[in-house]
This record gives C-alpha cells, sequence and structure tokens, in this order.
C-alpha cells in the first residue's frame, strides 16, 4: 500500500509550503500528488526548495494539470477556487480563441503545461485532471508523449 497526500504550492504563505510539504513527507507520504499547475514558473520556483532540502529524492511528486474547456472555467478557477494560480495570461490566451475552440486551446495549455513540466528535476509523474471530461485524458497523453507507456 502507498501513502499519498496533497500539496498546494501555491498557497499563502508561499514561504511555507516546502516545509509542509516536508512533514507530510516525514510522517509516510511516499508520494504527493499536488494542485492544479497553471502558474508553472511559481511551481518551478517551490520545486526548487524542494529540491534544496532534497525532498524529490524521498517521495514521488505528481504534478496536477487539468485542461480548462472554456475561459469560463479558467476565470472560475483563478477567482473562486481557493489555493488556485491562474495567471491572467491563461485566461487571456483562451479568452482570445473563438467559443468554440475554447475547449481545443484549453487541452493545448494542459499539454504545454506537461511538456514544460517533465523538463522540472523532481516530477516523477502527472496526475491529470479532467474534471467531467475524462475522455480527454487519452489525447491529453497521447499528445504530451506519455503514451505508449515505456517498456521497463
Amino acid at each position: 500500500m502507498f501513502i499519498g497526500a496533497a500539496a498546494n504550492p501555491f498557497a499563502d504563505p508561499f514561504e511555507l509550503r516546502v516545509l509542509r510539504l516536508e512533514k507530510k513527507i516525514n510522517a509516510g507520504a511516499d508520494f504527493i500528488q499536488t494542485q492544479c499547475i497553471f502558474n508553472v514558473d511559481k511551481f518551478e520556483k517551490w520545486m526548487e526548495g524542494v529540491r534544496a532540502r532534497g525532498l524529490h529524492k524521498k517521495c514521488y511528486i505528481l504534478a496536477g494539470v487539468t485542461p480548462c474547456k472554456s475561459a469560463g472555467a479558467a476565470r472560475f478557477m483563478a477567482t473562486k477556487v481557493p489555493g488556485m494560480d491562474v495567471p491572467q495570461e491563461i485566461v487571456d490566451r483562451i479568452s482570445a480563441v473563438p467559443k468554440e475552440k475554447q475547449a481545443e486551446e484549453g487541452i493545448a495549455i494542459c499539454v504545454e503545461t506537461i511538456e514544460r513540466l517533465k523538463k522540472v528535476e523532481g516530477v516523477a509523474g502527472f496526475h491529470i485532471m479532467a474534471i467531467e471530461w475524462e475522455e480527454k485524458v487519452e489525447e491529453i497523453c497521447e499528445r504530451a508523449g506519455l503514451l505508449p507507456r515505456p517498456q521497463v
């Protein structure tokens, strides 16, 4: 049995986020699933702190990603969901395309996020949260180069 915990790299106060993660690992967490990552720059800064304490070698960190179906969904997450950090650039990017193409833009952003996070030392995998859109998980994985699964 694996023991998992959640981490929110974006909640305030930011300075305490790595210490809270360390407490969870010291309490026995084998893996961590993060809050949805839209602010990749801030996540990378959090991961710097994680690596500085060697926490990425003590547990597996699964980066949380989610595709936005629309500009309205992005705005809702940015303003109404506690602990979420959706930069205005993401909302603006999805808003800039016609409504019928916003879902595709949300998937593209999700795939780009995965591609960038694959390069972050200490990220061991992904927690794909396609909320009420589960049928898109396979497409996201394929487009992000996560499928087919490697043989080990």
